[in-house]
């Protein structure tokens, strides 16, 4: 699914902008680094088969079942319904006789009665139904044999089907089986399905539509878990050959080909099509004008045939209202296939949907140069009220959706054409194997999309509290048991940043990608587990990742690395350093060490995982030559460590004379001076920020002395994220619909961390301030450390460059929790005074778009 699924995940976005308040109360603890646990030599299981090999490829004797489908259906749009039959030739290449066959029926995802239902919320949540339909209403399930049709003994439960043959299916031999079926399309389908109703007609997005065969494989025998609604797909892979029986009036598209264009197409835009696979620009086949005259016959039905071969699934949409345009996709070896995109005239626009067409071309094409080759003749992107979900060679995107939104989930969604439709791991177990390899090569592929004209750099360090948080998850859970909110990093965030760490810190891209590329070429149309995964990487890249592997995806561990001391061989800097290094988390990782000296020189010392086998410290030499003023732990902030607060130490003491005092007088004299800061009766300001493409809104308010207002929202969706309320005492925050509650230490860290000028307030009575002895390091440059504590007990502490005398960052909590803020690119607005137009708070940088001071802010939004 989509990567909100990526932001558009509504669960994933809730998970991405946790507030961290609720967490400032209590400070982590965690065991000591134990090198022993890190380097256990006993991670893999000592035993190997004929059916997967110790070097993480399928044994000589692998097999796998194949299941062939002909399907035939009628949409009814007057009934929003879908009937006809399913004929079904399941080939059994296992060793076993299989007396009985399970399938998957998961349209009883929709009945009121279902599992999924019971096990839902009340406070409802991205896959609860928001209405119900009487599921996969099955008319009749017959076995054929020799050409005549024999009545199966079924049982429904829920969502499985057991089919009882009368004789078990040997070894090597085939069964065809009939199912007549019938459903009701819910406007809403888990965020996976569903119709929209737009100005020009309902479109219809059909998937989990025909009953599917359940997985038999080595591993499990049948894979019969429930379908509740996170926990996506684990399918057989055969040939597909479907027709859909629609309305003349409609446009279908549908996974694999269309191979009886002529039957429906007018020859206008038959020939439209045609032209499309010879181009590499856009195309139109079906605007606004065409509409009605697009599709053969203005009255009765059309059926609309497609072949889709060697797939694990089939999808279709289908509507009046779609708009249609398309391009050549360029495949290595000189192999095409088409790109092309349908959508309602609310989508169009060069800002939106009119791009769509060029970001599936261009996905597709970077993956097949960079992974492996793209496999289907077709690659279709539609717009809906699905916000994003992949099926093979179709995929359903948010229909709201547009520049970077659009992108993002465009890339997301056929990346999964590479994972899980050509590498078929079991979604429903390890959704992390679909959803976290689709996450990292999303990264990989929009750094290069048009010169990176989406791409955005991540600050690792910044987002890591939320990673790893006290109530995080281990990744190598089963989707439905991760908790919703943490599921975005579980399943997609966290195991895309353990892959881009493998490459960027520990294996290096050269042999990162070779041993990947192994793996997809390995288990392509098969079914990995994530031991093959893990012996994959091992083996082609040449290293024993079991420490990795285990702590990254067994485990919730946290990095903390420190820099402890700096020391002078026989005390002069110029014979040389001696640095020593901490590792205070239980996780260890490679070490990126930048070493700054007083005379301008500057070294990046790299260190391998190794250091961390002796124990918790480490000492390297450096060849110093002058005295170093700072020594910073990954100045690129590429790893994930909850506590950079420790992550760089300076020896160049502050000057004699510079107090706290003087400090915080340098930067109110440097933003205005006091007099025009206290002139701000009220302030208002928009921001904007992104988040794996999702353009994000912050607005926030001000009325001096205690009132503040913020609001995060998406604006395309008309979603708000976030609502913060500070009046006085009174401490209001909610997260989507939910009101969090804050006990009172919370709050009062609240109203300390959105104070606009808290400066002003230093001198009263009650404070106290701190300087630091030493020069901190903020983003390598020397800053100012004070340590405020408020007549309440809250200490925050707040860094101020030591040239400019700028405040650059804040903390205010503990180490591992603590709601961090930086602050760069001042410039002068309204008044005389200067703000900084660069925010990154909770890891999300902010671009401040525009600012209003004195404008009489109402008081009503602080209610």
């Amino acid at each position: 699914m989509n990567k909100y699924k990526i932001v558009l995940s509504l669960l994933l976005l809730f998970g991405a902008f946790h507030t961290e308040a609720q967490q400032q109360t209590s400070q982590s603890t965690t065991a000591a680094y134990d090198q022993h646990e890190v380097f256990n030599p006993l991670f893999y299981p000592a035993t190997t088969d004929v059916y997967r090999s110790s070097g993480g490829q399928p044994g000589p004797k692998y097999w796998q079942n194949r299941a062939d489908y002909k399907l035939n259906v009628v949409l009814d749009t007057a009934q929003h319904r879908v009937s006809g039959t399913s004929l079904i030739t399941y080939t059994n290449n296992s060793p076993d006789a299989l007396p009985f066959l399970w399938l998957q029926v998961d349209q009883n995802i929709y009945k009121e009665d279902s599992r999924a239902e019971a096990a839902s919320e009340v406070t409802g949540g991205r896959w609860a139904n928001k209405s119900f339909t009487q599921g996969e209403e099955i008319k009749s399930v017959s076995v054929m044999h020799k050409r005549k049709s024999e009545s199966a003994t079924y049982l429904i439960t829920d969502t499985r089907m057991q089919v009882k043959l009368k004789e078990p299916l040997e070894p090597g031999k085939k069964i065809t089986l009939k199912v007549e079926f019938a459903f009701t399309v819910p406007e809403y389908g888990t965020d996976r399905m569903g119709r929209l109703n737009t100005k020009n007609g309902w479109i219809y997005e059909i998937a989990q539509w025909y009953p599917r065969m359940e997985v038999y494989d080595d591993v499990s025998g049948w894979n019969t878990l429930p379908y509740l609604g996170a926990g996506e797909f684990y399918l057989e892979y055969g040939d597909f050959d479907y027709t859909v029986t629609a309305p003349a009036g409609l446009v279908v598209v549908g996974s694999g080909e269309l191979v009886n264009p002529k039957e429906v197409l007018t020859p206008a835009a038959f020939n439209q099509l045609e032209k499309a696979r010879q181009s590499d620009k856009t195309v139109i086949i079906r605007d606004a004008v065409s509409a009605n005259t697009t599709a053969n016959g203005k009255n009765g039905l059309l059926t609309w045939h497609f072949k889709c071969q060697n797939s694990r699934d089939v999808a279709w949409a289908a509507s009046k209202a779609f708009l249609w345009d398309a391009a050549r996709i360029n495949l290595p070896g000189g192999k095409t296939a088409l790109a092309q995109s349908v959508y309602p005239v609310e989508s169009a626009g060069d800002s939106a949907w009119g791009r769509s067409t060029e970001y599936v071309k261009h996905a597709i094409e970077l993956y097949s140069d960079k992974w492996y080759v793209y496999t289907y003749p077709v690659a279709t992107n539609v717009a809906g009220i699905v916000g994003g979900m992949e099926y093979p060679g179709i995929v359903f995107c948010g229909y709201k959706s547009r520049g970077s939104s659009l992108w993002n989930v465009t890339n997301h969604e056929f990346g999964h054409n590479w994972f899980p439709m050509i590498v078929g791991s079991n979604e429903r177990k390890y959704a992390w194997m679909d959803e976290g390899f689709n996450t990292f090569i999303n990264d990989v592929d929009t750094k290069v999309f048009n010169n990176g004209e989406y791409y955005k750099k991540e600050d690792v360090q910044m987002g890591a509290p939320r990673m790893f948080s006290p109530d995080a998850d281990a990744i190598m859970n089963i989707p439905d048991v991760i908790q919703p909110s943490y599921l975005g990093y579980a399943a997609y965030n966290k195991p895309a940043l353990g892959l881009q760490i493998l490459r960027e810190q520990i294996l290096g891209e050269a042999r990162f990608d070779y041993a990947f590329r192994n793996y997809i070429d390995n288990w392509a149309f098969k079914h990995p587990t994530p031991w093959d995964f893990f012996h994959a990487m091992d083996n082609a890249a040449g290293e024993d990742l079991s420490w990795f592997w285990n702590e990254w995806f067994m485990t919730t561990w946290k990095l903390d690395q420190a820099v402890q001391s700096i020391q002078y061989v026989a005390n002069d800097p110029a014979k040389g350093s001696l640095i020593t290094l901490e590792n205070k988390g239980r996780m260890a990782l490679p070490v990126t060490a930048l070493v700054q000296e007083e005379n301008g020189k500057a070294d990046t010392v790299r260190l391998p995982v190794e250091i961390w086998q002796k124990g918790s410290t480490w000492t390297f030499p450096y060849k110093s030559t002058s005295k170093i003023t700072a020594v910073t732990l990954d100045p690129d902030h590429r790893l994930p460590d909850i506590n950079p607060e420790n992550n760089a130490l300076s020896a160049i003491p502050v000057k004699k004379g510079i107090t706290a005092q003087t400090v915080i007088q340098t930067y109110l004299n440097a933003i205005g001076g006091a007099d025009k800061l206290k002139a701000v009766h009220d302030l208002s300001m928009s921001a904007t920020g992104q988040v794996q493409g999702a353009e994000l809104l912050m607005q926030t308010k001000y009325i001096l002395p205690d009132k503040f207002y913020a609001e995060m929202s998406i604006p395309d969706y008309n979603m708000s994220l976030m609502h913060l309320v500070v009046n006085g005492d009174s401490v209001k925050v909610q997260e989507r619909n939910n009101r969090m509650a804050l006990d009172g230490a919370a709050r009062k860290q609240m109203k300390v961390a959105y104070q606009l000028f808290p400066e002003l307030d230093y001198t009263k009575k009650g404070y106290q301030m701190q300087l630091d002895p030493v020069l901190q390091v903020v983003k390598g440059q020397l800053a100012f450390l004070v340590t405020v504590t408020t007549p309440e007990g809250i200490k925050l502490q707040s860094y101020y460059d030591a040239e400019t005398g700028l405040k650059v960052k804040q903390v205010i909590g503990e180490p591992g929790s603590a709601i961090t803020t930086l602050w760069s690119d001042y410039k002068p607005v309204e008044g005389g005074i200067k703000l900084p137009f660069t925010e990154i708070t909770s890891g999300i940088p902010f671009e401040v778009q525009d600012v209003k001071i004195n404008s009489g802010l109402s008081q009503a939004a602080f209610k």
